[in-house]
């Protein structure tokens, strides 16, 4: 007898001198509970607390309340307690159903639980027992039919004790997603609880193959293994399990392989759903799929079935659910689809279907939720989707459907997404009248007329509302106001909305009002109390700057005709994320508040304005900046030293002003600081050294063009720049620079030309150190540099050759060297630059012959114009001293072939010597005259292939 049962016998023995073997060796002809167990449950009871306001699991409760508050009574018969059922000869408890009962604490390997060896159902469900494990314990109820342990916050590893339960029917562990089976501890349940009917593990840690076991077991009736981490391909081999009726597979991200097999004798005749979504299943889903003709709900969604879809659903009508979104399917809908008369949600969206959608017969007077977006279907939209009498939501979005919208002729619509077609002409009137619509998207296509803000009055639910990009305009009646009380979202962009705006929608609820691209010339700021995004972008608005609500957090007027200055009380708006005033006509001295009053601003967007006077001089500790754009101002002075502390900062555009300063060599500590501009400003002296380790790390972007810095390019920050050395663009975590709905713009001269970057790729490098007054050689440490994708330093005084390390620079698009001094020859090795668009080298002292092959053969005379030394082709000057290019020709193939001039010289000591030596014997023999012949005859050779190679290139 193990020492948990001693206890629990000295606990019972204390009470009663009944229990004389055992505490659960109680025999009697009554019926009523032995003492003993009261006496067990009424512990249990006191170990647990009672917390509804805690509990998240009320909702998936009915009833719900707590059984063991009111009836659980000492003096009372335990069997007629709540939840608690006794065997009707013995008294002992049998079942034990505390679902539902608002209880909270840990069950410890000694609760009083434990003290019921007779228990055949155990029900423990939708409790808060977190910090318990499934222990060994619960193995030990050797009479244990059901066991229902699911959303109860079960943690740990399961004991394998569990699978001793041999006698289990239903085991229901689901949704206690901290638990988890020891190795092979999956495998032994499998193997050992045979008699198995229902099995639920959802959320369950498995880690696990499938295991081939369960396709035969004949017993099962609802097998639930979604979200447990089964991997590994799923067994090819025929399914035979007659009595399953419910399969859930979804949520296994890395289990694969085909379509599930199953025979065509009926081996599943009973399934009712079939769950595979979330998975990695791949294939062409297999026209048997039609002997499930019980079959009520089917779900393959996001995974990468092909091919068409089967038209097997005439055997399907008791359909109710089915899904196939998110996979690779192709071709038209088939025609058997208009036989699922049953269907109440229908889910084909994100693939790549395509056609006419099919007319049923007799309709789809049950469905509800249609979701078709992100195919590529087309023609008219089909009149019956508008007569459909239980519609909720319908998604025609991402197609090509042209035409109009037709009246709807039901109104229990509560969403329509229509947005990214082809549909033009106006919104009709009936979706006017669907009071209970909540989200209506309709962008993207080519609708047009006039809509009259009272429209709107009956849509008194809707939530969301977006028009853009379309051609529509919009009248302001008086009493608008009080319409669409509970809008949170408003879309109209890009439309032909003018006028003043002064509709005061959802006054406590609206967040997100976008009017951008219109032609707006005013705007009243309305008293919105949730306002945090406010886009007028693009309009044509005039006057002063309107000063933000205090909870703003997105404001942009950038592209207006707004004048003035701006005022202190923009500093007063502490919400304030992003602040984009660029391309206006706003003027004056900035308030030096901007700097360090707003403590969440993380964008300042002012280029393209008439500010002048001094940056502000004082950014506070522990600010949040990322972006500072200034460029195309008239600021002047010095470069704020206080920009050291914004640690956050990636962008800084000082672009095109009246700085006056010194390179400002301490932004180098900035540790993200990924893009400088400088260009067009008065900064002058030597660039000099940095007193940083290694400054600019981070730094991709850089122009300091047209300005005033001299002495040698800076070698020591060109060593530094890591950034554009190594980029891992596959592991960005974004793409382009910016959040996710202000991404970064610049305006770089590249090629030649001035280009504005709406977005900034995050892999994007350039350098631009043009037109400035620099000296000295390139240095060889700027092909170290092999990402960038534009290199500038023209109009300088660059001296020496063209480093034949810029070879390596294997991503440069642009290169532009001009107006220099450089000499020498032009490297042969820079025809390997194979991204090479853009070459200008003109205006230098370079020489020989241009290099031919590759992209080189796309550059034509604009390029070296200005190079008296260079021939070849594209210029008209011919190369016409073939010995030197011979000459050089050898020369670089003796040093391609290790020529060394120490052989030279043992060679020549060597060879003077021999020869000395051979003088000696043909002088004291004689034989000179011979000798003298030999020459001469060689001489004359030498004349006539001169004369030769003369009349050849005459």
């Amino acid at each position: 007898m193990s020492k948990h049962l001693l206890l629990c016998f000295l606990f019972f023995l204390s009470f009663s001198q009944l229990f004389l073997s055992s505490c659960f060796s109680f025999t009697n002809s009554t019926k009523i509970c032995p003492r003993g167990q009261s006496l067990a449950l009424l512990q249990l009871k006191k170990s647990f607390s009672i917390k509804k306001e805690n509990h998240y699991f009320e909702s998936f409760c009915f009833p719900s309340y707590p059984k063991t508050e009111y009836y659980w009574k000492e003096g009372s018969d335990c069997c007629s307690w709540d939840g608690v059922t006794c065997d009707l000869v013995t008294g002992h408890v049998i079942e034990l159903d505390l679902s539902c009962s608002w209880l909270s604490g840990t069950i410890h390997s000694n609760s009083t639980l434990f003290c019921f060896p007779h228990l055949q159902r155990l029900n423990l469900a939708f409790n808060d027992f977190y910090g318990s494990s499934v222990s060994a314990r619960f193995g030990r109820f050797s009479s244990l039919t059901h066991l229902n342990l699911s959303h109860s916050l079960f943690s740990g590893l399961i004991s394998p004790e569990i699978s001793h339960l041999s006698n289990l029917v239903s085991l229901d562990l689901s949704l206690n997603d901290g638990s988890e089976f020891s190795p092979h501890g999956f495998d032994s349940l499998v193997q050992n609880l045979t008699k198995l009917q229902k099995l639920h593990l959802r959320g369950i840690s498995i880690s696990s193959i499938f295991p081939n076991s369960l396709l035969n077991r004949s017993s099962l009736i609802s097998l639930d293994l979604s979200y447990c981490g089964l991997h590994g391909r799923f067994p090819d081999n025929d399914i035979h399990l007659p009595k399953l009726e419910l399969l859930y597979l979804n949520g296994n991200e890395d289990l694969s392989g085909n379509f599930p097999r199953f025979s065509e004798n009926n081996s599943l005749k009973s399934l009712q759903t079939l769950y595979l979504s979330d998975c990695q299943f791949s294939g062409s889903i297999p026209a048997s799929l039609e002997n499930l003709t019980q079959i009520t709900s089917l779900s393959f969604s996001r995974n990468h079935f092909s091919g068409k879809i089967p038209n097997v659903f005439d055997n399907l009508r008791n359909l109710i659910l089915l899904e196939l979104s998110e996979n690779n399917f192709n071709g038209q809908l088939p025609p058997s689809i208009e036989n699922l008369t049953n269907l109440y949600h229908l889910d084909f969206s994100q693939n790549q279907l395509e056609g006419a959608i099919p007319s049923p017969v007799n309709g789809f007077s049950s469905l509800s939720f249609l979701y078709l977006g992100y195919n590529l279907f087309n023609e008219t939209i089909p009149s019956w989707l508008y007569t459909l009498p239980s519609l909720v939501e319908l998604d025609l979005s991402h197609n090509k459907f042209t035409g109009r919208i037709v009246e709807f002729q039901f109104d229990s619509l509560e969403k329509i997404d229509m947005s990214v077609n082809e549909l033009h002409g106006s919104i009709p009137s009936s979706i006017f009248e669907l009071v209970n619509l909540r989200y209506l998207y309709l962008s993207s296509n080519k609708l047009s007329g006039v809509l009259e803000t009272s429209k709107f009055e009956k849509l008194r639910n809707l939530i969301h509302l977006d028009l853009s990009n379309n051609m529509l305009s919009l009248t302001m009646s008086n009493n608008s106001n009080s319409m669409l009380p509970y809008i949170e979202k408003v879309d109209f962009s890009d439309n032909n909305v003018g006028g003043i705006w002064t509709w005061n929608m959802g006054k406590y609820t609206l967040y997100h009002l976008n009017l951008s691209y219109n032609s707006m010339s005013g705007f009243e700021m309305q008293p919105w109390k949730s306002m945090q995004i406010l886009d007028l972008r693009s309009n044509l608005l005039q006057g002063p700057l309107p000063t933000p609500l205090n909870s703003i957090f997105f404001f942009s007027v950038s592209h207006n005709k707004l004048s003035g200055e701006i005022s202190p009380l923009i500093c007063k708006v502490s919400s304030l994320g992003v602040l984009d005033l660029s391309y206006n006509n706003l003027s004056g001295l900035l308030p030096h508040c901007l700097g360090n009053s707003i403590g969440g601003l993380f964008v300042l967007n002012l280029r393209r304005n008439q500010f002048h006077g001094t940056i502000p001089q004082t950014f506070f500790k522990g600010n949040s900046i990322k972006t500072l754009d200034f460029n195309s101002n008239q600021f002047e002075g010095l470069v704020p030293r206080s920009l050291i502390i914004c640690r956050e900062l990636e962008v800084l555009d000082l672009g095109n002003n009246k700085i006056n300063d010194t390179f400002p060599h301490w932004l180098g500590a900035i540790p993200k600081l990924q893009v400088l501009v400088l260009r067009s400003n008065h900064f002058h002296g030597h660039i000099g050294f940095s007193k940083f380790k290694s400054p600019f790390m981070s730094l991709r972007i850089i122009d300091l063009a047209h300005n005033d810095f001299e002495g040698d390019l800076p070698e020591m920050y060109l060593k530094s720049l890591k950034a554009t050395m190594n980029i891992d663009e596959h592991n960005m975590a974004r793409k382009y620079m910016g959040g996710d709905y202000y991404q970064d713009s610049i305006i770089l001269t590249i090629k030649g030309l001035e280009i504005k970057f709406v977005k900034i790729l995050k892999s994007f490098t350039i350098i631009d150190l043009s037109n400035n007054k620099f000296q000295g050689e390139i240095p060889e440490c700027i092909g170290n540099l092999n990402l960038l994708r534009g290199l500038n330093l023209s109009h300088n005084y660059l001296v020496g050759h063209i480093p034949l390390s810029l070879k390596n620079l294997n991503m440069l698009e642009s290169l532009d060297l001009s107006s220099n001094k450089s000499s020498g020859r032009i490297p042969q090795e820079l025809t390997n630059l194979m991204f090479l668009e853009v070459l200008n080298i003109s205006q230098n002292h370079l020489i020989d012959f241009i290099p031919q092959g590759s992209q080189f053969e796309t550059f034509g005379n604009d390029s070296y114009y200005g190079n008296p030394g260079l021939c070849g082709f594209p210029l008209s000057k011919r190369c016409t001293t073939d010995e030197v290019l011979k000459l050089s020709q050898e020369i670089e193939a003796k040093l391609e072939s290790g020529f060394d001039w120490k052989i030279t010289l043992m060679g020549y000591g060597c060879g003077l010597v021999i020869g000395f030596s051979l003088g000696c014997l043909i002088f004291l023999s004689g034989k000179l005259e011979w000798l003298v012949s030999i020459i001469d005859k060689n001489i004359h050779k030498k004349i006539r292939s001169t004369h030769r190679q003369g009349a050849r290139r005459s």
